[in-house]
């Protein structure tokens, strides 16, 4: 087992249940890349999450925190 499926394990106890992991980390992976980029997390988020039951797997690479900063360089 390597140090971050150990470390995801451990985080199962805070968060409830073993599907959750991998869901959290992709959420916390999302806010590092907004905080990395300077981008202010509530906006993006704001702006992406509404769209997201109905965007398509294609879509994906427009949506990200990188090309949302592109697309909205006054934030």
């Amino acid at each position: 087992m390597s140090w971050y499926a150990s470390a995801v394990g451990r985080a199962w106890i805070h968060i409830g249940s073993e599907q959750a992991g991998p869901r959290i980390a992709a959420i916390l992976s999302v806010v590092e890349s907004c905080r990395r980029l300077k981008i202010p997390i509530r906006n993006y988020l704001a702006d992406i999450l509404p769209g997201l039951v109905n965007a398509s797997v294609q879509r994906i690479a427009d949506i990200t925190p990188a090309a949302w900063a592109a697309k909205h360089p006054s934030c």
